[in-house]
């Protein structure tokens, strides 16, 4: 499905639903601050974002590369490296398997 016009939504990564979280983590796998995007808000506001777009909608998480880089030092899915970890992979991937099946 290819939605011409998607509706973006701009929003902090703690306010996405856990199953986001987790596409958004099988998506940049490798952390989040070397995909930031930046732009301008409806109040003319320079902002950075991560751009994550799923079939319905187009996300733009508002975080700085510091809030990105402590998002995964944080999160006990990424190793010491801010990789992924396999097993946190491996559950996710087999999340997104079982919503395809519900559709």
């Amino acid at each position: 499905m290819n939605i011409p016009n998607k509706p973006r939504v701009v929003t902090a990564f703690e306010k996405l639903d856990d199953t986001i979280q987790h596409q958004i983590k099988l998506e940049y796998p490798k952390g989040f601050s070397q995909h930031l995007i930046s732009f301008v808000n409806k109040d003319g506001e320079k902002v950075s974002a991560l751009r994550f777009e799923t079939e319905e909608k187009i996300y733009l998480i508002k975080m700085s590369i510091i809030m990105a880089e402590q998002l995964i030092e944080d999160d006990e899915d990424y190793d010491d490296d801010g990789n992924l970890t396999d097993d946190a992979r491996e559950k996710y991937e087999d999340e997104d398997v079982d919503l395809d099946l519900e559709d």
